[in-house]
């Protein structure tokens, strides 16, 4: 049987699959609001009217995405008023949910496996090269398997 915190990432990778790329667009200075209500020709008034705010209150909302701290509900209002529809996501600075598990596996395992080294060096007991990193590919396999918790710290 399959590991099922492996098959749970998999999962996981293959939902989120389609914002791959996705991490290459740049989200305009003025915020996403602003920059489609103007692309749109789209007035402060006309989308206030489409929210049931004024034109004070849609000012508001652009300056506060493009702050940062506009919340998800105003931004799927947002989309629903301008016939689209908002989407979020995150997308793994590795490729993939998997291979950050793997990455940070692999720095857990050097670290532990560098430190037990260190100590028995200083009793004249080091590991060879080859030895220590055959040690850390095991050990990151094994850390990667479980899927520890430890991997965060």
């Amino acid at each position: 049987m399959r590991n099922k915190k492996l098959l749970a990432l998999q999962q996981l990778d293959r939902r989120l699959e389609p914002f791959l790329g996705t991490e290459k667009v740049t989200t305009p200075s003025e915020g996403w609001i602003s920059n489609i209500r103007n692309s749109l020709n789209i007035t402060l008034e006309q989308l206030g009217q489409k929210l049931g705010m004024g034109k004070t209150g849609v000012k508001n909302l652009e300056e506060r995405e493009s702050k940062g701290t506009i919340s998800i509900k105003y931004l799927k209002e947002v989309g629903q008023a301008l016939n689209m529809k908002f989407v979020y996501g995150f997308v793994s600075n590795e490729g993939s949910f998997e291979n950050l598990v793997e990455t940070k596996a692999y720095a857990l395992a050097k670290k532990i496996v560098s430190r037990t080294n260190q100590n028995m060096a200083l009793e004249n007991q080091a590991v060879e090269e080859k030895h220590l990193n055959q040690a850390i590919e095991e050990l990151a396999s094994e850390i990667k398997k479980d899927v520890r918790k430890t991997i965060w710290d």
